[in-house]
């Protein structure tokens, strides 16, 4: 049964666990969160003045860690289409962004369907986020939309560890431990720590992902996993 993704569920999923959920990225990934963000900053870093846009933002680590690598002189914009994320967002902003010169700022859109301009950003960027949009084609199309020709969409997203041995141990914790650890602690209705397994390996990864931003207004995809193919990387320019 295909996991459901309706822009309704989604939004009351994320909302219930708003505020437990920085918290719970941090414990179940072991903090490599962090180490993820900073490297898709590295690998794909501001360049110039044009703004960036982050999409599917959340609470805004990954809007304002590009806000902060641009040395807070580069717009940078955060959407989300979950309103209690975008509250915590907001109260982040107001405490880590003290000297930007350039706003950073969150508004409520659907990546599927983002009110930007055609052409407008160097990066477009998500993370961990993707997966939860109804219609993935839709949300790249779109991303490669609103990016600047000679831009990168960058998509950061859990992939499938390879490996026989580390694979195996990590499926066992992703679908056994992680979910249960998850409802404890940031209890909700829609079983949100269940639902992240279940996205997860229905989602395209590795070359059907950049096989499919190149579908969608992208060239050059490629990916770079991170911390032995948890999570992977994936770049495409405008």
């Amino acid at each position: 049964m295909a996991v459901d993704k309706s822009g309704a569920r989604v939004r009351q999923m994320f909302g219930e666990i708003a505020r437990r959920y920085d918290l719970m990225n941090h414990v179940l990934s072991g903090g490599t969160d962090i180490y993820w963000r900073s490297r898709t900053v590295r690998l794909v870093p501001p360049q110039g003045d044009a703004p960036i846009l982050d999409v599917c933002t959340g609470t805004g680590d990954l809007a304002l860690a590009y806000s902060k690598a641009a040395g807070g002189r580069v717009p940078v914009v955060g959407s989300d289409f979950t309103h209690e994320m975008l509250v915590l967002a907001n109260r982040k902003r107001d405490k880590v962004v003290k000297e930007a010169s350039a706003p950073v700022s969150f508004l409520e859109a659907d990546t599927q369907k983002l009110p930007f301009p055609d052409n407008t950003f160097q990066i477009v960027s998500v993370a961990f986020g993707l997966r939860n949009v109804s219609d993935t084609r839709a949300g790249l199309r779109e991303m490669a939309r609103v990016c600047r020709p000679g831009g990168t969409v960058a998509v950061l997203e859990f992939s499938k560890p390879k490996g026989r041995l580390f694979g195996g141990i990590y499926q066992q914790y992703f679908r056994h431990v992680l979910p249960r650890v998850g409802q404890f602690f940031a209890k909700n209705k829609q079983d949100a720590y269940e639902y992240l397994p279940a996205s997860v390996s229905e989602f395209p990864s590795g070359e059907k992902l950049t096989a499919m931003m190149d579908e969608c207004g992208l060239h050059s995809s490629r990916y770079v996993p991170f911390t032995f193919g948890v999570c992977s990387l994936y770049m495409g320019t405008k």
